[in-house]
């Protein structure tokens, strides 16, 4: 049965993720525990998958990890015409948005993208970079390995990190062959990336509590009182940055 192939696969490949990957999450804890002890902020950009959704604002999670992000719209309803040659570039982007961001030096940013190569994943982490923070990147080596940069410096966001967890997801990032269709099914990196960097957060928890600092978390808003308790966290995260 497929299901019992999917859970098979995503089984081992969470299990790969803690196998291969423990050193560099207790790794990335430090540096964002480092970080956060000298008063430096953490901002995570993901590219669309799951990491700010499982992340960001959970019952139980971290209130010192924020999402950084941007949006772009342009309207100009006039006729279409023949572009060919003069297409827009998105390059540039990457200093627009962390000039426009609250990162400073010595701050910390996680970026997660399966592949690491849109241009404008590049230009981010390359103006962080140029802005002095740490970048922190979780991608699969396998799958970025495999395709080409779109950004003219020719990198993807992995080469650019101070530090990589691997979320181990195969090139393509679907797992399975199914007889009957034409690709395969049950991607990977999703559920990967979001372990990894839930483990991330366990061990960010331990660090802190062992230096003396309260981590300031979130409790799920449905019980009574847990709007009143959310915000009164928010303020507790605004007031120590923890």
């Amino acid at each position: 049965m497929l299901i019992d192939r999917y859970a098979e696969a995503m089984f081992g490949k969470l299990n790969q993720v803690l196998d291969t990957q423990r050193r560099n999450i207790e790794d990335a804890a430090e540096i964002i525990v480092n970080a956060v002890e000298k008063g430096h902020n953490v901002h995570v950009y993901d590219s669309g998958h799951i990491i700010n959704s499982e992340l960001i604002n959970r019952a139980g999670g971290l209130a010192l990890l924020k999402a950084l992000k941007y949006t772009l719209t342009v309207e100009d309803p006039v006729r279409e015409i023949d572009r060919e040659g003069n297409e827009p570039s998105i390059l540039g982007i990457g200093k627009i948005v962390m000039s426009h961001s609250k990162a400073a030096p010595g701050d910390v940013l996680i970026m997660g993208s399966v592949s690491g190569k849109a241009p404008n994943l590049v230009d981010i982490a390359l103006a962080a970079k140029e802005m002095g923070l740490t970048l922190i990147v979780v991608t699969s080596l396998e799958y970025s390995g495999a395709v080409k940069s779109e950004h003219p410096c020719g990198k993807k966001i992995y080469e650019l990190a101070d530090l990589v967890i691997d979320n181990c997801a195969p090139k393509g990032d679907a797992m399975l062959e199914v007889e009957g269709a034409t690709n395969k099914f049950g991607p990977a990196s999703g559920m990967t990336a979001a372990f990894a960097m839930w483990c991330v957060s366990a061990e960010v928890i331990d660090r802190m509590i062992a230096r003396g600092m309260e981590p300031t978390l979130f409790r799920s808003i449905n019980f009574p009182g847990g709007w009143d308790d959310y915000y009164k966290m928010c303020d507790k995260y605004n007031e120590t940055g923890k």
